[in-house]
């Protein structure tokens, strides 16, 4: 390992190496990177999921995609597709959460922790994410079957379930990642970068058999196999096994192998799922996927040494931390804030632009005009989730240092993403 990869980057306060279990502080730049990723998650959603009313059967509903009616904005769908984000911080909390837990001072003579932490705090982590999500199954478990119930058109019933479910695909993948951790931390020690390679060979195998379909077991492990890129990355940053001039290097072969792949090789110019394309560049994730993602880390780690001074603005700062800290509650309600409002429109007509009519035109501008909207209607979602969620760590995780939302490595709080800092 390398000087270069051990310097600390201006202005971002470098982990302290005194054996103590608390950081310097925390890197708001890791913390910016979590609130841009929940963003474009949520943003994204909204911009390309379109619920079109029957125009003879108004309260029959059908799910459409914008970029069907107009590819041109395909573009747009390289800024909201933001996954490899939060693998990346994901990668990078969970390395540092297993550095501090070796450091615990909790350890006993025979140098075995709580139960809570023995994998980087797993158990608080599966703890942190079970909560908002058994709030969320309360209410719209109830709510699947009351629609079924009062014989609800089955395409409404159908486009409901896909919106406010689909999303859900991340948490298993996030949590089977967590799980395996320590031995990608190992795998990150013993060859560095070049540890992603064998995830993108198994990726690009995927890619070359698409034709032929996939099988739904390799499907699944292939979606855990091409997230773990991104997550390796963010190992390798949190244990200095990523040099400065590495965001200069992803950018470049990230832009690059996208745009051979698109332009030359055929793979869709979208990131998400459009009908009538091939395939979806997310069902498993694509080598397009894994080069988007090697851009959008890029541009990050390039900028990271910039944004750490204004992120500790106080008014920024404490944007960040509380995106940080709804990041669960947030994805969870996004989509049932956009039912909320779609629902209320159908009370008006079905003639609301960029809202319950088909998505060609300028319907992408007019569904800006509705985003105020949905953003209030979460809000209010999330204030309400987010303190009916209980915020005890489990039983066995005591102590300052351990508690949760104290340090960065095991602030998962309220999200599938470490909350309150790197």
């Amino acid at each position: 390992m390398t000087d270069t990869c051990r310097r600390p980057i201006p202005g971002v306060a470098p982990e302290r190496t005194d054996g103590t279990s608390t950081p310097a502080h925390r890197d708001h730049t890791v913390d910016a990177l979590r609130a841009v990723a929940i963003l474009g998650v949520v943003l994204g959603h909204w911009m390309v999921s379109a619920i079109v009313s029957d125009p003879y059967l108004p309260s029959t509903l059908h799910g459409e995609s914008p970029l069907s009616y107009i590819p041109q904005f395909a573009p747009a769908s390289w800024f909201l597709q933001t996954l490899g984000l939060f693998f990346f911080a994901g990668g990078y909390a969970a390395a540092r959460s297993r550095r501090r837990a070796k450091a615990d001072p909790t350890r006993t003579r025979e140098g075995h922790r709580a139960r809570w932490a023995r994998v980087p705090r797993l158990g608080a982590r599966y703890h942190r994410l079970v909560r908002p999500l058994l709030l969320f199954a309360a209410v719209w478990v109830p709510a699947l079957l009351l629609l079924d119930a009062i014989d609800a058109p089955a395409r409404t019933q159908h486009v409901v379930t896909s919106l406010v479910t689909h999303p859900l695909w991340f948490l298993p993948v996030y949590l089977a990642l967590v799980a395996l951790t320590t031995p990608l931390i190992k795998l990150v020690a013993r060859w560095g970068l070049w540890s992603i390679l064998p995830a993108i060979c198994v990726v690009g195998i995927t890619d070359g058999l698409r034709a032929n379909g996939l099988p739904l077991g390799w499907k699944i492990a292939v979606t855990v196999i091409g997230w773990s890129v991104p997550y390796l990355l963010g190992i390798a940053m949190a244990e200095n096994r990523l040099p400065r001039y590495a965001g200069a290097g992803l950018l470049a072969l990230g832009g690059t192998a996208g745009a051979l792949l698109v332009l030359v090789v055929g793979y869709p110019a979208s990131a998400v799922g459009v009908p009538g394309d091939r395939w979806s560049n997310l069902d498993p994730p694509s080598l397009f996927t894994v080069s988007l993602a090697f851009a959008q880390l890029g541009v990050f780690l390039l900028l990271r040494a910039r944004l750490a001074g204004p992120l500790r603005r106080p008014r920024l700062a404490r944007t960040v931390t509380l995106l940080n800290r709804t990041a669960m509650e947030l994805f969870c309600w996004h989509q049932t804030a956009m039912l909320l409002v779609v629902f209320a429109g159908l009370l008006v007509g079905r003639h609301l632009p960029g809202l319950l009519d088909t998505p060609d035109g300028r319907w992408l501008l007019h569904r800006l005009v509705w985003v105020p909207l949905f953003l209030l209607t979460l809000a209010g979602l999330v204030a309400v989730f987010h303190r009916a969620s209980p915020r005890h760590p489990p039983t066995g995780e005591v102590g300052r240092a351990g508690r949760v939302g104290d340090d960065t490595e095991t602030s998962t709080e309220r999200g599938a993403l470490p909350s309150r800092g790197a």
